[in-house]
Formats: C-alpha cells, structure tokens, sequence
C-alpha cells in the first residue's frame, strides 16, 4: 500500500473529499527535518495517545513528543505514521481547508500552500548542505513572503513542533519560524527533482541522491548571503533588425525584434556583461567561476514565466531571442510585469515612446458660432470621434491612417519607435463614432464623458463647443441691476440675474432653485426688465400666487403692463409686452391658445406642480414655445431625481435624456448611495443648468436673523394611547394576512390613522368641532395653547401648519372659543379670501393663522410671524422647510422660532429620527415618504408604530 490513499487509510480517521481521495482528519502532524533537506518527513500522531492501525512496513515508529505532565512536561512515547514529504504535501493541502482537521495538520497545510507558491513563482536558490552535498533552498524571500511564514509560525500549536531537538541536557523544542523556514527548504528541495531532471539538467540539483560537490564552498557562501550566485540576468529590447526578414527561420517569420540577454553582478551592480561576453570567457571575473551555469540557471527560472525564453535555454550561448511580432507584443504588454516579478528587468530601446493616447472628442462644425445661440439654432450634428495623440500632441488624419494599417506592436512614427496598444489600433480604424444633435454634445461636455460600445470613455470638447461649456462653467460677476427696477438687489440677487441672463441669452433654460423667501420674484423680475423684449412674458403659478406677482409687478417694476389671464372674460388681446399671468389649471385647458401667442419667456413658478412629466399640467406646459424657460422653485427634488429631470427637460429638452435612461445612468445609483462617482457625474451635468442657494449660504446668512428649531415631545392622553393601542392590534392582524397592494393600502391606511390619533381622538373619530373638552383629550392641543398664551401675551404672531383641514378646523373652532383672533386658510379658501387673510395676518388684525399644509406651503409672505408651529409631521422634510419659509424669508426682521410638536412613543417619534436623517441628505436621496414605510416586513411595521411606554 503506497501513496496518500494508503496513509490516510492507516490513519483511522479519515474522510472523503470533493475529488474522493481519503485524508486524515483527526491527527496531530510535525515536521521532522533530515541532513538531506528532501529526505525530510511529515509525522503524523495522536494527541490522545491512541494506537494507530499497524501493518508491517507501513511507515509506523515510535516517536518522542514532548506533552505537558501537571505543572511542567515530559517526554513520551507516542506512535506515528510517518511520510515522504512528497506524499505528505496533498494530504496537507486538502487538510488545510477541512474544518474538521486538527490545527496541527491545517497550519502544515498552510506551509504547504506558502511553499508551494514559492515554487511556481521559481522562488528557488541552489546551494550546499553543511556535509557539502546540493540543495535546493526557498529564496529569495520578499518582504512579505517573510510575513506570511511568520504568521504560520505563530499559529503552529505546541503538537506541530512537539518532537525535541537531539542532544543531552536541558529539554529543548524546535522555535516554530526555524522549523517552517526548514520546511519551506525541503519543499524547494524535493519538487525539481524529478525523473527527468537528471537528464535534462545534470545531476546537481536534479539527482534525489545526493551530490558532494567539495569544491562549491565559497559559492554556497555567496548563496547563503542572499547574493543568489552573484548573478542576476536582465533582456535588453533591439528594434535594430525589425522589419528584416529572417532566412535563417525555420518559418520563414519576419524577425520583429530581438531580446539580448545580460548579466549583472549582484555583488558589484556596476558589472554588466552581455552573456555571448560571458561564454566567450570575456567577462570580468569578478562574476565568479561559475557564473555561466547561475546564468543558465537563472534563464532557465525565468522561461518558467515567458516560456519563449525556453530556446534561449537550448542555446550554447543563451544570449540572443529573435522575437516574432507575437512575442514582441507579449513582452512590452503582460509578460514584462510577469518578467519584473520574478527578478527579470526588461530594459527598452532610448526611443522607444509609450504615451500614445486616445480621447474620445465632440467637434461641432467649421465655423459654428462661439456665442451659443448660433451653436443650438443650427441643425448640423457635431462630429465624435476618437482623437489619438502621441505625448499630447494629436496626431495628423494621415498618421492615423497609417497607424491604422499597422498590424505591429510597435510603429516607426515621427521618427520614433512608437508602442501600440491593439485597442488603440482598433481605435485608429474605426475613429468615427457617430453623430450627436447639440443638446447631447453639450450633455456628454459637461459630464466629460459618454457611453460607447457599452462602455464608459473620457470626452473633451473641441472649438465652438468648449467655448460655450467654458461660458456656463465659469465663475459669474454680479450683473448691474436694468433701467426701471425699482429695487436695490442684493449681491446673491445680482449674481442669479447674470446666470439667468447668461442661460437665457444663450438660448438655454434654467432652473432658479433658491430657497424660499430668497427673492426669486424679484430677480425674475429684473431678468424680464434687462432682456427688454418686445414680447410679453408668460408667469404660470398656483392661483394664490396670482395677487403676490400682480403687487410685486406693480411695486418692483412701475408702469410695466401686467394681464391676469384667469376666470372670467380672460383675453390676449392687446398684449403689448409687460407680463401675462396664469394659474396651472387656466394654462392646461387654454394651452392650445396660449401656444399660439408669442413669447418672449416663460416662467413656471412653483415649478414643483409640474414634476410628474406624464401628467397633464406638465404635458401641456411643454406646449407653449418660447426662446427661454425659466422654472421657479424653492424644493427641484421633493421625492425622487425623476422630478429634476422634469424640471430640466422641460427648461432644456434633451439635456439630461430619455427619463428611462437617466434613471438607469444616473438616478439609482445617487439615490441608492451606491457611487459617489454617479453623484459626481450627475452633478456636473447639473450645476450650469440649476443654481441652488439656501439661507445658511456664506454671503446670505447675514441678510438674515436667527432662526431657532425646536422639537416638543407630548405625551398621550390616556384617551389616545388606548385608541393608538387599539388600531395598531386590529390593523397588524389584517395586515399580516394581506399581500401586494391590498397591504400597502392597509399599510397606509393605519399610518393615517395613528398620525391623526397623535393629533387628537376627535379627529380620527370624525367628532363635530363644537365637542367640548378638546384640549383635554389631546396632549398637542393642551401644549399648543401653552404656547399661544405665551406669545400672543408678548404681542406675538405664529403660524399653525397642520396636514389636515379636518384638525385646522378643529383648531380653528378651539381658538375661537377661547377668543383668540383667528383665521383659517386652506385648498377651498377663494383668493380674494386668502390675500384679505393675508392682508389680516401682516397687518396685525389676526395674531394667529392656521394653514393646511399643503394649500398655503407655498407663494405666501407672512413676515410678521415670530413663531410657527408645526401641529403634525409631513414626512418630507422639504415640504416643512417650504411651510416655514412663509416667515422666514427676506423681509423678515425679528427671530423666527419653529416649534414642532411631536408625541412621545409612537410613530412620529420614530418617523421624526428617520426625518432627521433624510434631511441631511435631501440634496442627493430622498425617499417616497409613506410609501417607503409600505415595503417593511410585519416585523419592522410591528416595530415603528407599536406605542412605547416613556420613563
């Protein structure tokens, strides 16, 4: 019985593996050395002290292990089975990933694999043993390769190096890093020395017997002293014969060039001979006597890693290897960091160059207009295409075409020996990539880079086209306010009227993303006033904006004409420049006329109304041309990426694309966190096309007082803590057992209902407003008049935002009965109401207003509130900050304090810490709101709105 069958199967413990070969599982193993580094045996042995199955020359012995006896140790007697090292190296690599092998064997198994590795890199070193006879040794080691044997050597346990050093005295254990570095030898020693080694190679260092070579001392010192012989060898790349024809080839192959081999001395650096010089016996003899055999060897290591360097192997005079193109092209691509790695330089001809390029360029046409208008009115497509480059200087058409018929991996170009890369051939073919209309050029402009053939590549614009990208990336000085601006703007102001002017004259659109109370109107106003058209601007904004542009008109621009163009008896007739305003709901059903009428500008303010692109605002707003759109808006991204796409597609068409393939190339990945570079890409492409200031920007921050939030924890009443207890159990019972969208809805249904539980029991249970005992029933209710009393005894103002019409009326009705001045606004108030209501609350009258958050979170000045209360959570915190801004804006002279009043323990107090962290990222991600909280497991919807119970 042989191999490692049979000594698995002496062992008593073995198992099956994947590829059916038995291998032991339970025993200890430990190294033991011999005189022969290759005569070394693997010793395999039971901890416990149980016999081993015995047949007669089976490789059993007695060994003597040293095992821990009370306090201190003692030798013992064990019995092992004991294997070649060649035998014994499988056994040890399918050990070292068995889990149920014993530590002992798994570390040896990982020597196993550390040495084996060192093997195949050709990491070996020939030398002596200390009787004189030949060896193999693992070296040179590399700072790492060092690491990693030590690290096996401080994982060895004490049963795999438990067998003692010889000799009397004092009880004495092998140092475990002596024993691997020992083992890592034996290894080295024993795989080159195969059957047919002798014949191919002599018998030094190929034998299994061993060698006595007496007169190899002083060389075994060298090697000992990691000076590998004192040779090294190195391939020096000759171009010289490229494009000769070699006769002499048996394959009649165009010779493309030749590797000349060199040696240095590791000794003395300075000494380099060519090898032909070193066979000739014309090499300094400081190389040593027996420098050309380590010179053979060390080519023969090195054709392990390029087997081309075989036939130099085969040479006499390993000195020279004509090089077919194949191989040439080898040897300046993979195989010279190859080479590199196992101690093999490859030195390149002086002019050789390696800096040939490729850039993918947008080029418009000769003689495209620079100034921007010119450049997007023409119906010429601008040509892409590879553009390539040597140094950074691009190349000639003729060139190209010459390098395109080059089948080499090297070109004679400008007088230089040139390295081509196949991929840049390919590119040199086939330069053309096609054609781009100029919203896409400027797109792939911006972002410096396109998709082709599937994949991502460089773009530089070129002439009229990295004029203009120049233009809209550049810094921007303050415009000087027009003539008939009855204003003194600010300097962030200033600056938002030059970009506006700058991407309007430019035929281009924009977004004014400013946020709210920052003067967005009167900027518009202003950019109306410098561009001085003879048409009329078109203004589209929710109905209740409609009195606020007609005032800010009439204040910031005396003696401009201004038309509302919404109810009864509306007409164009007559239009005369000025500005011309509509509701969405006037432009969408009267969008065929007003598609008719010239424009000079449209304006959507609110923009935000128009961010779902299917739906039929948007649909026919895209209808009304116009030379330049303007979108207004104080939140471009309220839920998702798809609504700035709405918003810039519709200011720009084209410019971000497809809807389907933005959301592939750039949506997912920003909203996911997935790629800051995605994040990048999208914001280059953006940033000239939307300015974003907000309040807390250097610069603004000044214009501005302080601003103080502030979140109030309520408790429930026992009333509502037993309705909230209530409808969560009765709704998770249903919820469990529905799926897909009969569960959303459920989902949906009891996040509703506990928001308005939190607000008060008489909302959700559809009470009339005159109940008595409200404040008493609702810990919001009860803390909203603590707050009230307070301010209003300081002769303050607040507002009241609630999500509900249903708990404003309530509130409404509460604080009437407590006589406080009041009013309600909402989605059903007229507008002449709501700018009376207005008119009211900044005039003194009505101390408190309470707003439906929706119906009055936009449009709305109302300076003259010190405070507002934020009654209920809406789970975006861009539509809160919306809310807020109808005080905190420019106008706004005394503090503003937000008070957000949210229930202890229940779902808004959760929803409140996961709003805390939307906010922060609201600029790149925001989620759906509700929507989102309908994909959790039961688990994760039990946990959110079951009520905890507060200290």
């Amino acid at each position: 019985m042989s191999g490692t069958a049979g000594v698995a199967e002496r062992t008593g413990g073995s198992r099956e593996t994947e590829t059916g070969h038995p291998v032991p599982v339970r025993l200890a193993s430990v190294y033991l050395p011999a005189p022969l580094p290759r005569e070394g045996r693997l010793a395999f042995w039971d901890p416990e002290g149980g016999p081993l199955p015995t047949a007669p020359g089976d490789g059993t012995q007695e060994l003597t292990v040293v095992r821990r006896h009370g306090a201190g140790v003692r030798r013992r007697q064990v019995p092992a089975l004991t294997v070649p090292l060649a035998e014994a190296l499988p056994l040890l690599v399918r050990a070292r990933r068995d889990p149920a092998a014993h530590p002992a064997t798994a570390c040896w198994g990982a020597a196993a694999l550390h040495a084996l590795r060192l093997v195949a890199r050709g990491r070996l070193l020939p030398g002596l043993t200390p009787a004189g006879h030949d060896a193999w040794r693992a070296g040179p080691l590399e700072p790492e390769d060092i690491a990693h044997l030590r690290a096996i050597a401080a994982a060895l346990p004490p049963e795999g190096h438990a067998v003692p050093l010889p000799g009397p005295g004092v009880l004495r254990l092998p140092e475990p890093e002596a024993l691997v570095r020992s083992f890592l030898d034996a290894v080295a020693d024993t795989l080159p020395r195969t059957p047919a080694a002798p014949h191919t190679s002599g018998r030094p260092f190929a034998a299994r017997e061993p060698q006595s070579l007496p007169d190899a001392h002083e060389w075994a010192a060298e090697v000992a002293a990691g000076m590998d012989a004192g040779v090294r060898i190195s391939l020096r790349l000759d171009l010289s014969a490229y494009d000769v024809f070699d006769a002499a080839a048996d394959d009649g192959v165009r010779a493309a060039g030749a590797a000349v081999v060199q040696v240095h001395s590791l000794a003395d650096p300075t000494l380099v001979a060519d090898a032909a010089a070193l066979w000739a016996g014309e090499a300094d003899t400081a190389f040593g006597p027996r420098a050309r055999v380590d010179a053979a060897l060390a080519v023969r290591r090195a054709a392990r890693v390029w087997p081309p360097l075989d036939r130099l192997a085969a040479q006499d005079v390993p000195d020279v290897l004509a090089l077919s193109e194949e191989e040439l092209g080898e040897l300046l691509g993979v195989a010279a960091s190859r080479l590199a790695a196992a101690g093999v330089a490859v030195h390149w001809p002086r002019d050789l160059a390696r800096d040939l390029s490729a850039t993918a360029v947008v080029r418009p046409a000769p003689g495209s207009a620079t100034d921007g208008t010119g450049f997007f009115e023409s119906e010429d497509l601008l040509r892409f295409r590879w553009q390539l480059a040597l140094g950074g200087d691009p190349l000639s058409e003729a060139e190209m075409d010459a390098l395109a018929e080059a089948h080499r991996p090297v070109v004679r170009l400008r007088d230089r020996w040139v390295l081509v890369d196949p991929a840049l051939v390919r590119k040199a073919r086939k330069r053309e990539l096609g054609l781009l209309d100029p919203v896409d050029a400027l797109s792939v402009a911006l972002t410096g880079e396109a998709e082709v053939d599937g994949e991502s590549v460089e773009v530089v614009p070129a002439g009229a086209l990295a004029a203009l990208r120049d233009r809209l990336t550049a810094g921007l000085r303050p415009a000087d306010p027009p003539p008939g601006l009855n204003a003194t703007l600010r300097d962030y102001q200033l600056r938002g009227l030059a970009w506006l002017d700058l991407m309007t004259s430019l035929g281009l659109g924009g977004c004014l993303a400013d946020d709210m109370g920052l003067g967005k109107t009167v900027t518009l106003i202003a950019l109306h006033l410098k561009r001085a058209r003879t048409e009329p601007t078109l203004v589209v904004c929710p109905a209740s904006l409609l009195g606020n542009w007609q005032r800010e008109i009439t204040r910031f621009a005396p003696g401009v004409p201004v038309r509302r163009f919404h109810g009864q008896g509306r007409t164009l007739e007559g239009i005369d420049g000025g500005f011309v305003l509509t509701t969405y709901g006037t432009m969408r059903s009267t969008a065929a006329r007003l598609a008719e009428q010239p424009w000079g500008m449209v304006v959507a303010d609110e923009a935000q109304h128009v961010k779902n692109p299917y739906a039929a605002t948007a649909k026919a707003l895209r209808t009304i041309p116009a030379p330049a759109r303007v979108a207004l808006t104080g939140t471009p991204v309220e839920n998702n990426l798809s609504e700035l796409w709405a918003l810039l597609d519709w200011t720009t068409p084209g410019l971000l694309g497809p809807l389907k393939s933005f959301r592939a190339r750039h949506a997912r990945a920003v909203e996911n966190g997935e790629d800051a570079e995605a994040v990048e890409r999208l914001s280059r492409l953006v940033r000239p096309f939307l300015l974003r200031r907000r309040k807390s920007d250097p610069g603004i921050v000044p214009e501005l007082p302080p601003k103080t939030e502030t979140d109030h924890p309520v408790p429930l009443t026992r009333e509502q803590a037993a309705l909230y207890e209530a409808v969560v159990r009765e709704s998770m019972l249903a919820i469990e057992t529905a799926e897909g969208m009969a569960r959303r809805g459920l989902v949906l249904k009891l996040l509703g209902a506990l928001k308005q539980i939190c607000d008060h029991p008489a909302l959700y249970l559809k009470e009339d407003a005159r109940a008595d005992r409200l404040a008493a029933r609702s810990g919001k209710l009860a803390l909203l008049d603590e707050l009230l009393d307070t301010l209003l005894a300081e002769d303050g103002s607040a507002l009241v935002f609630t999500q509900y019409v249903g708990m404003a009326r309530l509130l409404t009705a509460h604080l009437s009965a407590r006589a406080v001045p009041v009013d309600l606004l909402h989605g059903g108030t007229p507008v002449p109401e709501r700018e009376r209501m207005v008119d009211r609350f900044q005039n003194g009258e009505t101390p408190v207003l309470v707003l439906s958050l929706k119906a009055a979170g936009t449009g709305l000045n109302l300076t003259r509130a010190g405070h507002v209360i934020h009654f209920d959570r809406w789970w975006n915190p861009a539509v809160e900050e919306q809310a807020t801004d109808r005080a905190y804006r420019i106008g706004q002279t005394q503090p503003v304090q937000v008070h957000r009043l949210v229930t202890e323990g229940t779902v808004e107090d959760r929803i409140a810490e996961m709003l805390a962290a939307k906010r922060a990222l609201a600029d790149a991600i925001l989620g759906s709101g509700e929507a989102a909280l309908t994909e959790l497991t039961d688990r994760e919807l039990t946990d959110l709105v079951s009520l905890r119970r507060t200290s």
